[in-house]
């Protein structure tokens, strides 16, 4: 899990967090399956554009994307800009730089972001978080919300109430009594004769064939779910654009 995917930020932090998809979107929506040369290359933008911590002329080791020397120079910038976490420590790094440029690009444009409303304001008052009152310094603290993270397998994070609210939002949405019910629903299948169904092809091994009519009908099987959910998709869009709104002063239909 990560963090950005399970914070509920408010509506400043979303216009920030949306001036940084200048980044390819593909690259963005799928940062932890870049490769090599896409992570380089989100790096030297994160620098170039929004943390600026070199000057453009000191950032020649950092843009030289091909030389086998960059993960030394990479190492040399997240210690220049006291990054708390190493080279290995890549998706945790990647976390605290994005953090970092979000907090230069908010500190670049104080008033354009200092009066948005939250995305979720309400005229109630919302109860106090009871996590605001641990004291996140204790070792015992940090000790048991580590081991908990490695339990689940949360990525590991400098500030350890974001990771204990990331333990929480994981247990309330997936550990509860009806999501371990919901996970655990088997589907029973109906015997199937295998004799009835044409191969189509002869692998000269009996045990062999019937392997694969086993794989083929497991195919057919997915491709019917494929095909449900692309139906359920076509339905969704169909009463979005179906219901046109009719002005007739322009003499058309449509929205």
């Amino acid at each position: 899990l990560a963090f950005w995917e399970l914070a509920k930020p408010d509506s400043w932090l979303t216009s920030i967090a949306s001036l940084l998809t200048a980044v390819p979107a593909r690259q963005w929506r799928r940062r932890t399956q870049l490769d090599e040369t896409e992570f380089r290359n989100f790096i030297v933008w994160l620098e170039d554009q929004k943390i600026r911590h070199y000057k453009i002329e000191d950032r020649g080791n950092l843009r030289n994307i091909p030389s086998s020397e960059w993960p030394k120079s990479f190492e040399q910038y997240l210690q220049d800009v006291n990054c708390p976490f190493s080279v290995q420590e890549r998706q945790e790094s990647v976390d605290w730089l994005l953090g970092l440029a979000v907090r230069f690009e908010y500190g670049d444009n104080v008033e354009k972001y200092k009066n948005c409303p939250p995305a979720t304001a309400t005229k109630a008052e919302k109860p106090s978080d009871p996590l605001i009152h641990l004291d996140s310094n204790n070792p015992d603290f940090k000790a048991g919300v580590m081991g908990l993270a490695n339990m689940l397998k949360i990525q590991r994070h400098d500030d350890y109430l974001v990771m204990l609210k990331a333990i929480r939002i994981l247990i309330q949405e997936r550990l509860t009594p009806e999501a371990i019910a919901k996970a655990r629903q088997s589907k029973e299948g109906l015997p199937v004769a295998l004799d009835k169904h044409i191969l189509g092809f002869d692998t000269g091994d009996a045990t062999l064939n019937e392997a694969a009519q086993i794989l083929r009908l497991l195919h057919i099987e997915e491709l019917r779910d494929l095909q449900t959910r692309i139906n359920e998709a076509i339905v969704a869009v169909q009463a979005i654009i179906a219901d046109p709104k009719t002005d007739h002063r322009l003499g058309k239909v449509g929205r």
